[in-house]
Parts: C-alpha cells; structure tokens; sequence
C-alpha cells in the first residue's frame, strides 16, 4: 500500500492538472463565443446568396455554365475529386478529429482519383502517417477562421476547378445539430446541381426576371460568392463544434479528477487513520513492556 506521501504527492499532481483543464474549459467557452457572434452575423448575408444561386437555377434553363454540371457514377468514373476536409490544430477535443477523418477515408474509397487539402495541423499529420498524398494545405486556418482566409481556399479550388483539373470539389466538416450533440458531414460545393423548374399556373402573376448582362455573367460573379460564404460558415461551423468538443472534453476531465481526487482522499484518510492506529499501538505496547519490567525488578 502506497504511503501517505506518495498519494499527497497525486493528490497535488491531479489538482496541477487540473488547473490546466479549467483554463482550456474556459478559453474554449471564451472562443465560442465569439464565433457564434461571427457566425450569426454573417449567415444571413451568405444564404441570401444561397438563395440567390437556387432562384438562378430555376428560372433559367439550360444554363451553360461549368458551375452547373451533373456526372453519371458509371460513365464518369475516370473525374478527378477533391476532398476539402476541414480539422483542428490542436487534440483533447474528444472524437471530433477522428470523426471527420474517419469519414473522409470512407468517402475517398468510393472514387478512383481523388485529390485532398487539408485545414487543420492535426488532419494534415494523420493522412501523412497514412502515406495519403495532400494536394494542399492551408495553415491557421481552423484557430482563425476569416473571410480572407476562406477566400484564399475558395481561388485555389476554383482555379483547379476552372482549368478542369478537377471535376468535383467536396467539403467535410462537423455540424452543430444541437448544444449537445455534433455530427460529421459531407456536402457537394461543384458543380451545383439544377433546381426543377416549378409549374406556375398561368392566372398567377410573375415579376419579370432579367440577367443582365447575361445569365452567364450574373452566373459567374454570384456562384464564386456563394462558394466562398459556404467555406467561411464551414470554417466557423467546425471551430465551435471544436470549442465545444473540447470543452465536453475539459468538462468530463474536471468531473473525472474530482471522482479521483475523492478516492484519494478517502484513501489518504485511511493510510493516515492506520499509521496513527500504528503509532498509538507502538506506544502503549511499548509502555506496556516498560510497566511489566519494573514490576519484574521490583519483585527480585
């Protein structure tokens, strides 16, 4: 059994730790938010551009545009895919890295060619351990996420896009689906798919819609946009889920220190009750044996 002062000795070394844990609780809870803030104030700016992309796609038909593409799984197996995966730079943020890798790897099995760029120094390690060549990878980018940032990831893969280098860009990140709960995701950024145009009954008034210069043009310059604010709000989406998985994380090493702690404690208590126990035995044996020797002298 161990002595008093090699559990005094744990004691104070988990009571270090936990000091450290507390401070990422609260740093975390810190960056959380301040990201929601940002989220909440640049979503509705991007889904009206959403919004925007889908109502071009409705009312004009047969576009001739690169962003709007569809691909059959058997004839175009031989499209070159891009994978945007988007993890953290640092760990103890319980299963977030390994949910959004794992579901990487089970995507980029179902094609042929593949090209992957990273965001995040942790994703970036773990498909180097793997020997998976990464095609690109983008620094700060998952402690910092802002709009210059997204937008630089935005031009590389257009650009790759644009000269045909690639046929079809994914993006894999983690969603909040709520406070508690977080989930990876896969979401198809190009080419775009063409919304079906929806049957309006003649009687129906309808507001004339012009492109000006031309459907194309108008094309160009919104999807661009669109792309870049899908990236941005992936960005910021997947560092609060972070902030949160690793304030889960600090929550669950709090509660389980303190569990710990209580055990050493009571286990201090008994080590320490049993050393007096000992001591106080000693004496009174010891006391004892002097108290039976005198009355052997007094006797002879």
């Amino acid at each position: 059994m161990a002595n008093t002062k090699e559990i005094k000795d744990r004691i104070n070394s988990i009571k270090e730790t936990q000091k450290i844990t507390n401070a990422m609780y609260l740093i975390s809870s810190t960056k959380l938010r301040k990201a929601k803030k940002e989220l909440e104030h640049t979503e509705p700016y991007f889904y009206g551009m959403q919004a925007m992309t889908e109502r071009l796609s409705r009312h004009v038909s047969g576009i001739n545009s690169p962003y709007f593409r569809e691909y059959d799984d058997e004839k175009d197996k031989d499209r070159t895919t891009a994978f945007l995966v988007i993890t953290a730079d640092k760990g103890l943020a319980g299963a977030y890295n390994h949910n959004v890798l794992k579901l990487t790897e089970d995507e980029m099995a179902k094609y042929q060619n593949t090209k992957l760029f990273v965001v995040g120094e942790l994703g970036r390690k773990y498909f180097e351990a793997k020997h998976i060549p990464i095609d690109g990878e983008f620094l700060y980018t998952a402690q910092n996420p802002t709009l210059h940032r997204s937008r630089t990831i935005t031009l590389k893969l257009l650009e790759l896009y644009e000269t045909e280098q690639i046929q079809e860009i994914f993006i894999v990140y983690t969603i909040m689906v709520s406070s508690a709960e977080m989930e990876p995701m896969i979401h198809r950024l190009l080419p775009l798919k063409e919304v079906t145009p929806v049957s309006i009954p003649s009687d129906v008034y309808q507001e004339e819609f012009q492109l000006i210069p031309s459907p194309e043009d108008v094309i160009k310059a919104v999807v661009p946009n669109c792309i870049n604010g899908y990236i941005y709000s992936a960005l910021v989406e997947s560092f609060c889920c972070e902030q949160h998985a690793r304030m889960s994380a600090m929550q669950s090493a709090n509660d389980s220190a303190n569990s710990i702690l209580h055990a050493l404690n009571l286990k201090y208590n008994r080590v320490r009750q049993a050393a007096i126990t000992q001591e106080i035995t000693e004496v009174c044996s010891g006391a004892k044996a002097q108290r039976q020797r005198r009355k052997k002298k007094e006797k002879a």
